[in-house]
């Protein structure tokens, strides 16, 4: 490369040998800096989410392309957050894309020391199972008083912060269905 060419490849050369004497435009171009392109440019639809950390429910668009997602930023249009995200949020992508993600059902017997992979139909069966039986050995038709309660106490549900309002209420009435009492957030303690 000739002392000419290098010298015109130089931001500053061309800055002050040209047109754009305060370098904010064409000057402060470079040929990489041309051929690059957006990472969200290759999406083939923006999904609006909201961020699952914390209980603030930032909104989020996340930019997906192949079923994968390639890109997560704030929502503009969301009210709470105005496009904004915490940098948990910004990075909320590693979450279905992250190696670190659990992609098969493990499950430890009691008193066991490793880790089984069971069908997702099978844990599903064994988790209902335990409701249900922790339910019936709990359950009380009639207080100490006689009074018809008809509730169980053989078992409680905590909230995470990290749920939003609608999925907090499903779970409310979930467990309210099921009869139990103790029915609290996270986010309310």
């Amino acid at each position: 490369m000739g002392p000419r060419r290098w010298l015109s490849s130089w931001s500053v050369f061309r800055q002050l040998t040209g047109s754009d004497p305060l370098g904010r435009g064409e000057a402060a171009r470079s040929r990489r800096s041309a051929e690059l392109a957006a990472r969200t440019a290759g999406a083939d639809r923006v999904a609006k989410s909201v961020c699952p950390f914390c209980a603030v429910g930032c909104g989020q668009r996340v930019y997906v392309a192949d079923d994968r997602v390639l890109h997560v930023e704030g929502d503009p249009d969301s009210p709470i957050s105005r496009g904004r995200l915490c940098p948990k949020g910004s990075a909320s992508t590693q979450l279905v894309t992250g190696p670190q993600r659990a992609q098969k059902v493990l499950y430890r017997p009691p008193y066991g020391t490793e880790w089984q992979e069971l069908e997702l139909d099978r844990a599903l069966d064994m988790v209902v199972d335990r409701v249900l039986d922790a339910r019936d050995k709990g359950w009380q038709d009639v207080d100490e008083h006689g009074r018809r309660v008809r509730r169980t106490l053989g078992f409680a549900s905590l909230g995470g912060a990290t749920l939003d309002n609608e999925e907090n209420y499903l779970i409310k009435k979930l467990f309210t269905a099921l009869g139990a009492l103790q029915i609290e957030n996270q986010a309310r303690i």
